[in-house]
């Protein structure tokens, strides 16, 4: 409305100037004003013509600025992206998804999920980083993708420069899984099998740098032998194929095993962790079998391009918050297997410094055991 009165103001000012001085050439001696072209009424009129344009510039910007505060697309508009960089059916497709049926309620936008993988999930991540910093292309990603993969592939980008972070999500540890024909029928007897039959088993993987080689090498340094290193493009296939019986071991996102290994589709021979894990309580922690330490937590969150304006990300971090909280979603979540990170720690802050910290720990282990991509 205040834009309107600007403009038909404006109209009226510049007509009352123009309408006054046009009267003079009504003026029974307008003739001698027309002809006289130095004359004071024109000099008046062209004054008068100089004023009007100069109050219309004036208020044109005025409006337009008005307008363009008011006409602005309130966030978000329009659908948003998560870029996953796995395969469909891996633990991050899956949370993808998950967070994405809810999040569209307070975001009020439908959510998209992009699968874009290779190199060890660096591929996916490079998309996220390139993507506008508007709010409309977010990267979610765990420990093999924000920490491994910096270590170990080439790539243009500072992962912890060129993200925003928006907040930690979920957190489970890893399990060592096998198939079920192998001749070991707890974690004492897989450690003297391997043991015994060095350069013999597969071990499969997600790419150098990832979890679960980080976790194999460590694993067959801890236990004095050495596997056969199979790299797969995500975790889905590479269990399918420890289901089919086509490879021996890996160590795998407790969540995303724990159907499998419930539904006695493979063997789960430890957990690493300190402690043993709820959802598994019969399976012992790597300390019990003989390899003291082995601990990694697998980790997912969510980020932004770097640039995205501070309030785009408050309020997709606002939806996350309320997304994690709905009971709904947090059975969904549990049924995997999978801990919501505390309330604290769902803020750009906290992730910021979870992250910046995990890669001071983990990047001269991956890098002094001479990880090299596939």
């Amino acid at each position: 409305m205040r834009t309107r009165s600007l403009k038909s103001t404006s109209t009226r000012l510049a007509a009352g100037v123009f309408a006054l001085h046009a009267d003079d050439f009504a003026h029974p001696r307008g003739a001698r004003i027309k002809r006289s072209m130095g004359s004071m009424p024109m000099r008046r009129l062209a004054a008068a013509a100089a004023l009007a344009a100069a109050c219309l510039g004036l208020i044109s910007g005025l409006t337009s600025g008005l307008t363009g505060t008011a006409g602005a697309e309130p966030y978000p508009s329009r659908l948003i992206n998560i870029i996953v960089p796995f395969p469909p059916g891996g633990p991050a497709d899956t949370l993808a998804r998950i967070l994405g049926d809810r999040m569209r309620a307070p975001l009020g936008q439908p959510i998209v999920i992009e699968n874009v993988t290779g190199a060890g999930a660096s591929l996916g991540v490079t998309h996220a980083i390139q993507a506008a910093p508007d709010g409309y292309t977010l990267g979610i990603g765990n420990w093999t993708s924000h920490v491994g993969a910096g270590a170990i592939y080439p790539v243009s980008w500072d992962i912890l420069r060129d993200l925003a972070p928006v907040s930690l999500l979920t957190a489970t540890p890893l399990l060592i899984v096998g198939k079920n024909s192998l001749p070991a029928r707890d974690g004492k007897e897989l450690i003297a099998w391997l043991r015994a039959n060095p350069d013999k088993v597969s071990v499969a993987t997600v790419g150098a740098g990832s979890a679960p080689h980080i976790c194999g090498r460590y694993f067959q340094q801890q236990i004095g032998t050495r596997f056969q290193f199979v790299p797969y493009r995500g975790g889905a296939p590479a269990m399918q194929d420890i289901i089919a019986g086509q490879m021996d071991l890996m160590c795998m996102e407790a969540s995303q095993t724990l159907p499998y290994v419930r539904g006695g589709q493979m063997k789960a021979f430890a957990v690493m962790a300190k402690d043993r894990w709820s959802a598994l309580p019969d399976v012992p922690t790597t300390d019990e079998i003989g390899a003291p330490g082995m601990y990694i937590s697998f980790w997912h969150g969510l980020w932004a391009p770097k640039g995205t304006p501070e309030e785009v990300i408050a309020r997709l971090d606002q939806a996350v918050v309320e997304t994690l909280a709905d009971p709904a979603v947090g059975k969904r979540l549990t049924d995997l297997g999978a801990v919501i990170a505390p309330r604290a720690q769902q803020t750009p802050a906290a992730l910021a410094a979870f992250h910046k910290a995990e890669i001071a720990k983990w990047w001269p282990i991956i890098k002094g055991a001479d990880t090299r991509a596939n």
